[in-house]
């Protein structure tokens, strides 16, 4: 996607109670232009001057990067294939960078400008038209925010801007992805957030806030408190008024300001009647309720002039962590115990990201029924995403990446406390979460912050987080991701014990030590989570797609003791449904083998519930193309496991327990489902019906009970699970293929990666079903959604068919929601899947329908 910029540059906001003609101004830069300083003679005085020549500069984006600039213009071709990934000339970020770009003022008297930088990877040397306003000594810090007086060089008219970027170095707590990828060339080097320049008129007020407190128990009356900052650039002392817009209603505050001073204010219903909120419309997560938003208007009038204003959207709503009986934590909501369901995120390599970009994954997200986002490390180059997280409803995991914790990424030396070990290190990474709180803390999304992944901070380090969390917010934090102890803030109540490679779907179920279904799994995964195929084909030269070579392990993970080839999911496959002898057929087996993995993870999770309070699946996407750690590729398109996820997690569901042989009934939703059909159906590998038994049953509020045991497989057996409710209405249905040979774990050999398998379950005996012949039936069809009917006429299961759409050159519609796909349809049965399709020109379609054993077809829509 081609990156969109939502300009405030030129805007100017005119506030419609401001009688006297007064104009607050912010503009967000645009117009840069980048170069080398390795190609610039000239230095910054005259970069910076209004006259300079910047003709044969390459025209840019702020946020981004110097690499995201260079590969949206085409100057490294094909640079996410590896072999040119590996060859390219990182020393061309030895240099530093010049960004410039120009804008206007307009002279007001008595006005003072301040210039915002949210973000600058590593640091920069500031110039403003041809003065030096700031020096690298003092702007360094991936994390910091930086907000400069330039009342001094700021004139009328235009003005011009020259900044000289150095990445970062060993050693510097910057940007990072770790493993997950490559290295970026250049380390993330830019102005990689928004770039802002405000006139004040003698009062600015910032850091705005807004907090709740929900009466948990009758959910019926929430209370608020707001705060702000006011600052006085004048020589004077300011009288005026806080002035709150909220919930239709007008409400003010006599404040003054002395001279030169800045003034916190704090207001709670004491103070704002309205801030008393009777029947509130509660902010929920995903799956729970609506995630409602509110706006409110805070400004600074004095006379009948408004000298500053911020417009907060916010949710009402109360987050709060506790520990099960076990000692294990975890979260609730509005009072409500909740599972938190999520995956991994990571931006763009390059930081190419766009809000469009965020908007589609945080809807994938929601699509296959997770509430959390992780975001290991404070990802994004603007607020957008955490705003989509507002909006769609998704919980949001924010903090610090393992990258500080290990000297092979930081570039220094690390203990078990990671690499801050200087009072340089603690002043540095308290001002970073600082500034990251302050910039924040209004999204309601956010229920839990981060300061440690891997490991604790220091001591000394964690308390002054601590500080600042007592000081700026009210929502739970934890010292780190994984399972620890400090001697300040106890224990985490977390785990981190993996897996991040296969393992069979029963040891979600049977470990009761490492990474199985108990407690806050904060990151873990199946490993390797195969693209379709053509994705694959884009990221493979048609001569390296077979047989399987060291080609493909290139684009597993950039680790140098593990998960850095095919080969884990290559011996799965052998071991449970026989070599692939081509391509398609790795591909078919390779997809079977990651759909049931990931999707017994999060079942057990469900099923497990209080024991379980958390799941993490590590990870959501892919910051390169890649073969590993995601439930939709590189080019945006869903993965086998991104359905298998969303089939674990349907709102109400019959889930296999492979630990114990059983069928339980799982509920999100926080209504109790009442005289519901349970229908459990079993076959042979022949599709001959072994057996059919049916349950009326009732399935508590967000919560699970056992239903029935159907026992220990003796033969490979095709399970289909049904639910109906009490008017014969289907509400879910599940289907597993189940194997007599039962699966071993080398437990002793457990190591950070994952529990090697000493035996696999056995699925051959399918290779040899016959084939089907489905039949599609378009029942309704518009510009925007296609409802579907596929039906096997045919005396055997149809396994695992996949639906596409695409267009007449054969490219996939992107995106499309399905309500379901890798779907199996039993002899005689039916199957309704609905498409939504993009907003845009839908014409020429047609829908392919292929399977395990299913003759491929294509209809024309």
């Amino acid at each position: 996607m081609k990156r969109t910029i939502v300009l405030l540059a030129s805007v100017l906001l005119f506030l419609s109670n401001c009688s006297k003609g007064n104009k607050i101004m912010e503009q967000e830069l645009a117009n840069w232009k980048i170069k080398s300083s390795s190609e610039v003679n000239q230095k910054g005085a005259s970069i910076s001057t209004q006259n300079f020549n910047d003709t044969q500069w390459i025209n840019a984006q702020v946020p981004s990067t110097i690499m995201g600039v260079l590969s949206e213009k085409n100057e490294y071709q094909n640079i996410l294939k590896p072999e040119n990934y590996d060859n390219a000339n990182r020393h061309d970020f030895d240099n530093s960078w010049w960004y410039r770009t120009s804008f206007s003022l307009n002279g007001a008297q008595e006005s003072t400008t301040l210039l915002q930088f949210d973000g600058i990877s590593y640091s920069a040397n500031i110039w403003l038209n041809g003065n030096l306003i700031a020096a690298s000594d003092s702007i360094t810090g991936s994390f910091r925010r930086f907000e400069l007086n330039i009342s001094k060089w700021a004139k009328p008219g235009t003005n011009t801007l020259a900044v000289e970027v150095f990445r970062q170095r060993d050693g510097d707590f910057g940007l990072g992805f770790v493993d997950w990828n490559p290295r970026p060339l250049d380390e993330n080097m830019g102005i990689w957030r928004p770039v802002t320049v405000k006139t004040i008129e003698k009062i600015q007020l910032k850091n705005s806030y807004i907090r709740s407190d929900v009466n948990t128990q009758t959910l019926d009356e929430a209370w608020l408190i707001a705060g702000t900052t006011l600052k006085n650039f004048s020589s004077k002392a300011v009288n005026g008024e806080l002035s709150i817009s909220f919930n239709g209603e007008q409400y003010h505050y006599p404040v003054s300001i002395p001279a030169g001073t800045e003034k916190e204010i704090q207001l709670t219903h004491d103070d704002i009647s309205g801030f008393y909120v009777q029947n509130p419309d509660l902010w929920w997560s995903n799956g729970l309720g609506e995630p409602h938003l509110y706006q409110m208007d805070i400004s600074f009038v004095s006379g009948d002039q408004v000298l500053s204003i911020e417009n907060i959207e916010f949710g009402i709503r109360e987050i709060e962590s506790y520990f099960n009986e076990a000692g294990k934590r975890g979260f609730k909501l509005n009072g409500k115990e909740i599972l938190i369901k999520g995956a991994g995120w990571t931006d763009d390599i390059f930081l190419r990201d766009t809000p469009e970009s965020n908007e589609l994954q945080v809807k994938y997200v929601k699509d296959m029924g997770l509430n959390t986002i992780r975001f290991e490390t404070v990802w994004g180059t603007t607020r957008d995403i955490y705003s989509q997280c507002d909006r769609h409803g998704i919980l949001a995991m924010v903090g610090w990446s393992c990258q500080w914790e290990w000297e092979n990424y930081l570039g220094k030396a690390c203990d078990e406390f990671g690499g801050a070990s200087t009072q340089e290190d603690f002043d540095l990474l308290t001002d970073y979460l600082r500034d990251q709180i302050l910039w924040l803390r209004n999204h309601p999304s956010i229920f839990v912050w981060l300061v440690g992944s891997d490991m604790l901070p220091r001591p000394e380090l964690e308390k002054r987080y601590i500080e600042i969390f007592e000081k700026y917010d009210n929502r739970p934090w934890l010292g780190a991701a994984a399972d620890r102890t400090s001697e300040l803030s106890g224990p985490t109540g977390v785990k981190m014990h993996g897996p991040y490679e296969y393992v069979g779907p029963s040891y979600w179920y049977v470990d009761k030590k490492f990474g199985g279904a108990y407690g806050f799994n904060t990151e873990t995964g199946p490993g390797t989570q195969l693209p379709v195929k053509k994705s694959i084909e884009k990221m493979l030269p048609e001569d390296k797609r077979w047989p399987l070579n060291e080609y493909w392990d290139q684009y597993c993970t950039t680790s140098a003791t593990a998960l850095n080839s095919m080969q884990v999911l290559t011996n799965a496959i052998n071991q449970q449904w026989g070599k692939a002898e081509s391509f398609d057929e790795y591909i078919m087996k390779g997809h079977m083998v990651n759909y049931v993995a990931i999707r017994a993870m999060f079942e057990a999770f469900r099923v497990n519930r209080p024991q379980a309070t958390g799941i993490i699946q590590w990870m959501l996407n892919s910051a390169w193309p890649s073969f590993y750690w995601q439930l939709y590729d590189y080019y945006m398109v869903p993965t086998p496991a991104y359905y298998g996820t969303k089939k674990a997690l349907e709102p109400v569901q019959l889930v296999y327990n492979y630990g114990n042989y059983t069928i339980a009934a799982v509920n999100k939703q926080m209504h109790t489902h009442k005289n519901v059909t349970a229908t459990i159906t079993l076959y042979d590998a022949s599709s001959n019906k072994i057996k059919e038994d049916r349950k009326v049953i009732s399935i508590p509020a967000n919560g699970s009970i056992e239903v029935t045991e159907i026992g220990k497989p003796d033969e490979t057996t095709l399970l289909f699970l049904e639910l109906e409710d009490k008017n014969g209405n289907k509400l879910s249905d599940n289907f597993y293929w189940l194997s007599a040979r039962e699966e071993k774990y080398n437990w002793e050999e457990t190591n950070w990666v994952y529990t090697p398998m000493e035996q696999h379950p056995d699925y051959t005996s399918l290779n040899n079903a016959e084939s089907t012949d489905l039949k599609i039936s378009i029942i309704k069809h518009s510009s925007r959604k296609i409802d579907i009917e596929i039906q096997n006429p045919s005396g055997t299961i149809a396994l695992f068919n996949q639906l596409k759409v695409h267009d007449g050159n054969g490219e996939w519609v992107i995106p499309a929601f399905y309500t379901d796909n890798y779907f199996s349809v039993k002899p005689g049965g039916n199957k309704t899947v609905t498409i939504e399709l993009p907003q845009k020109n839908n014409e020429n379609l047609w829908i392919d329908l292929s399977g395990f054993n299913t003759k491929k077809q294509s209809v024309k829509l």
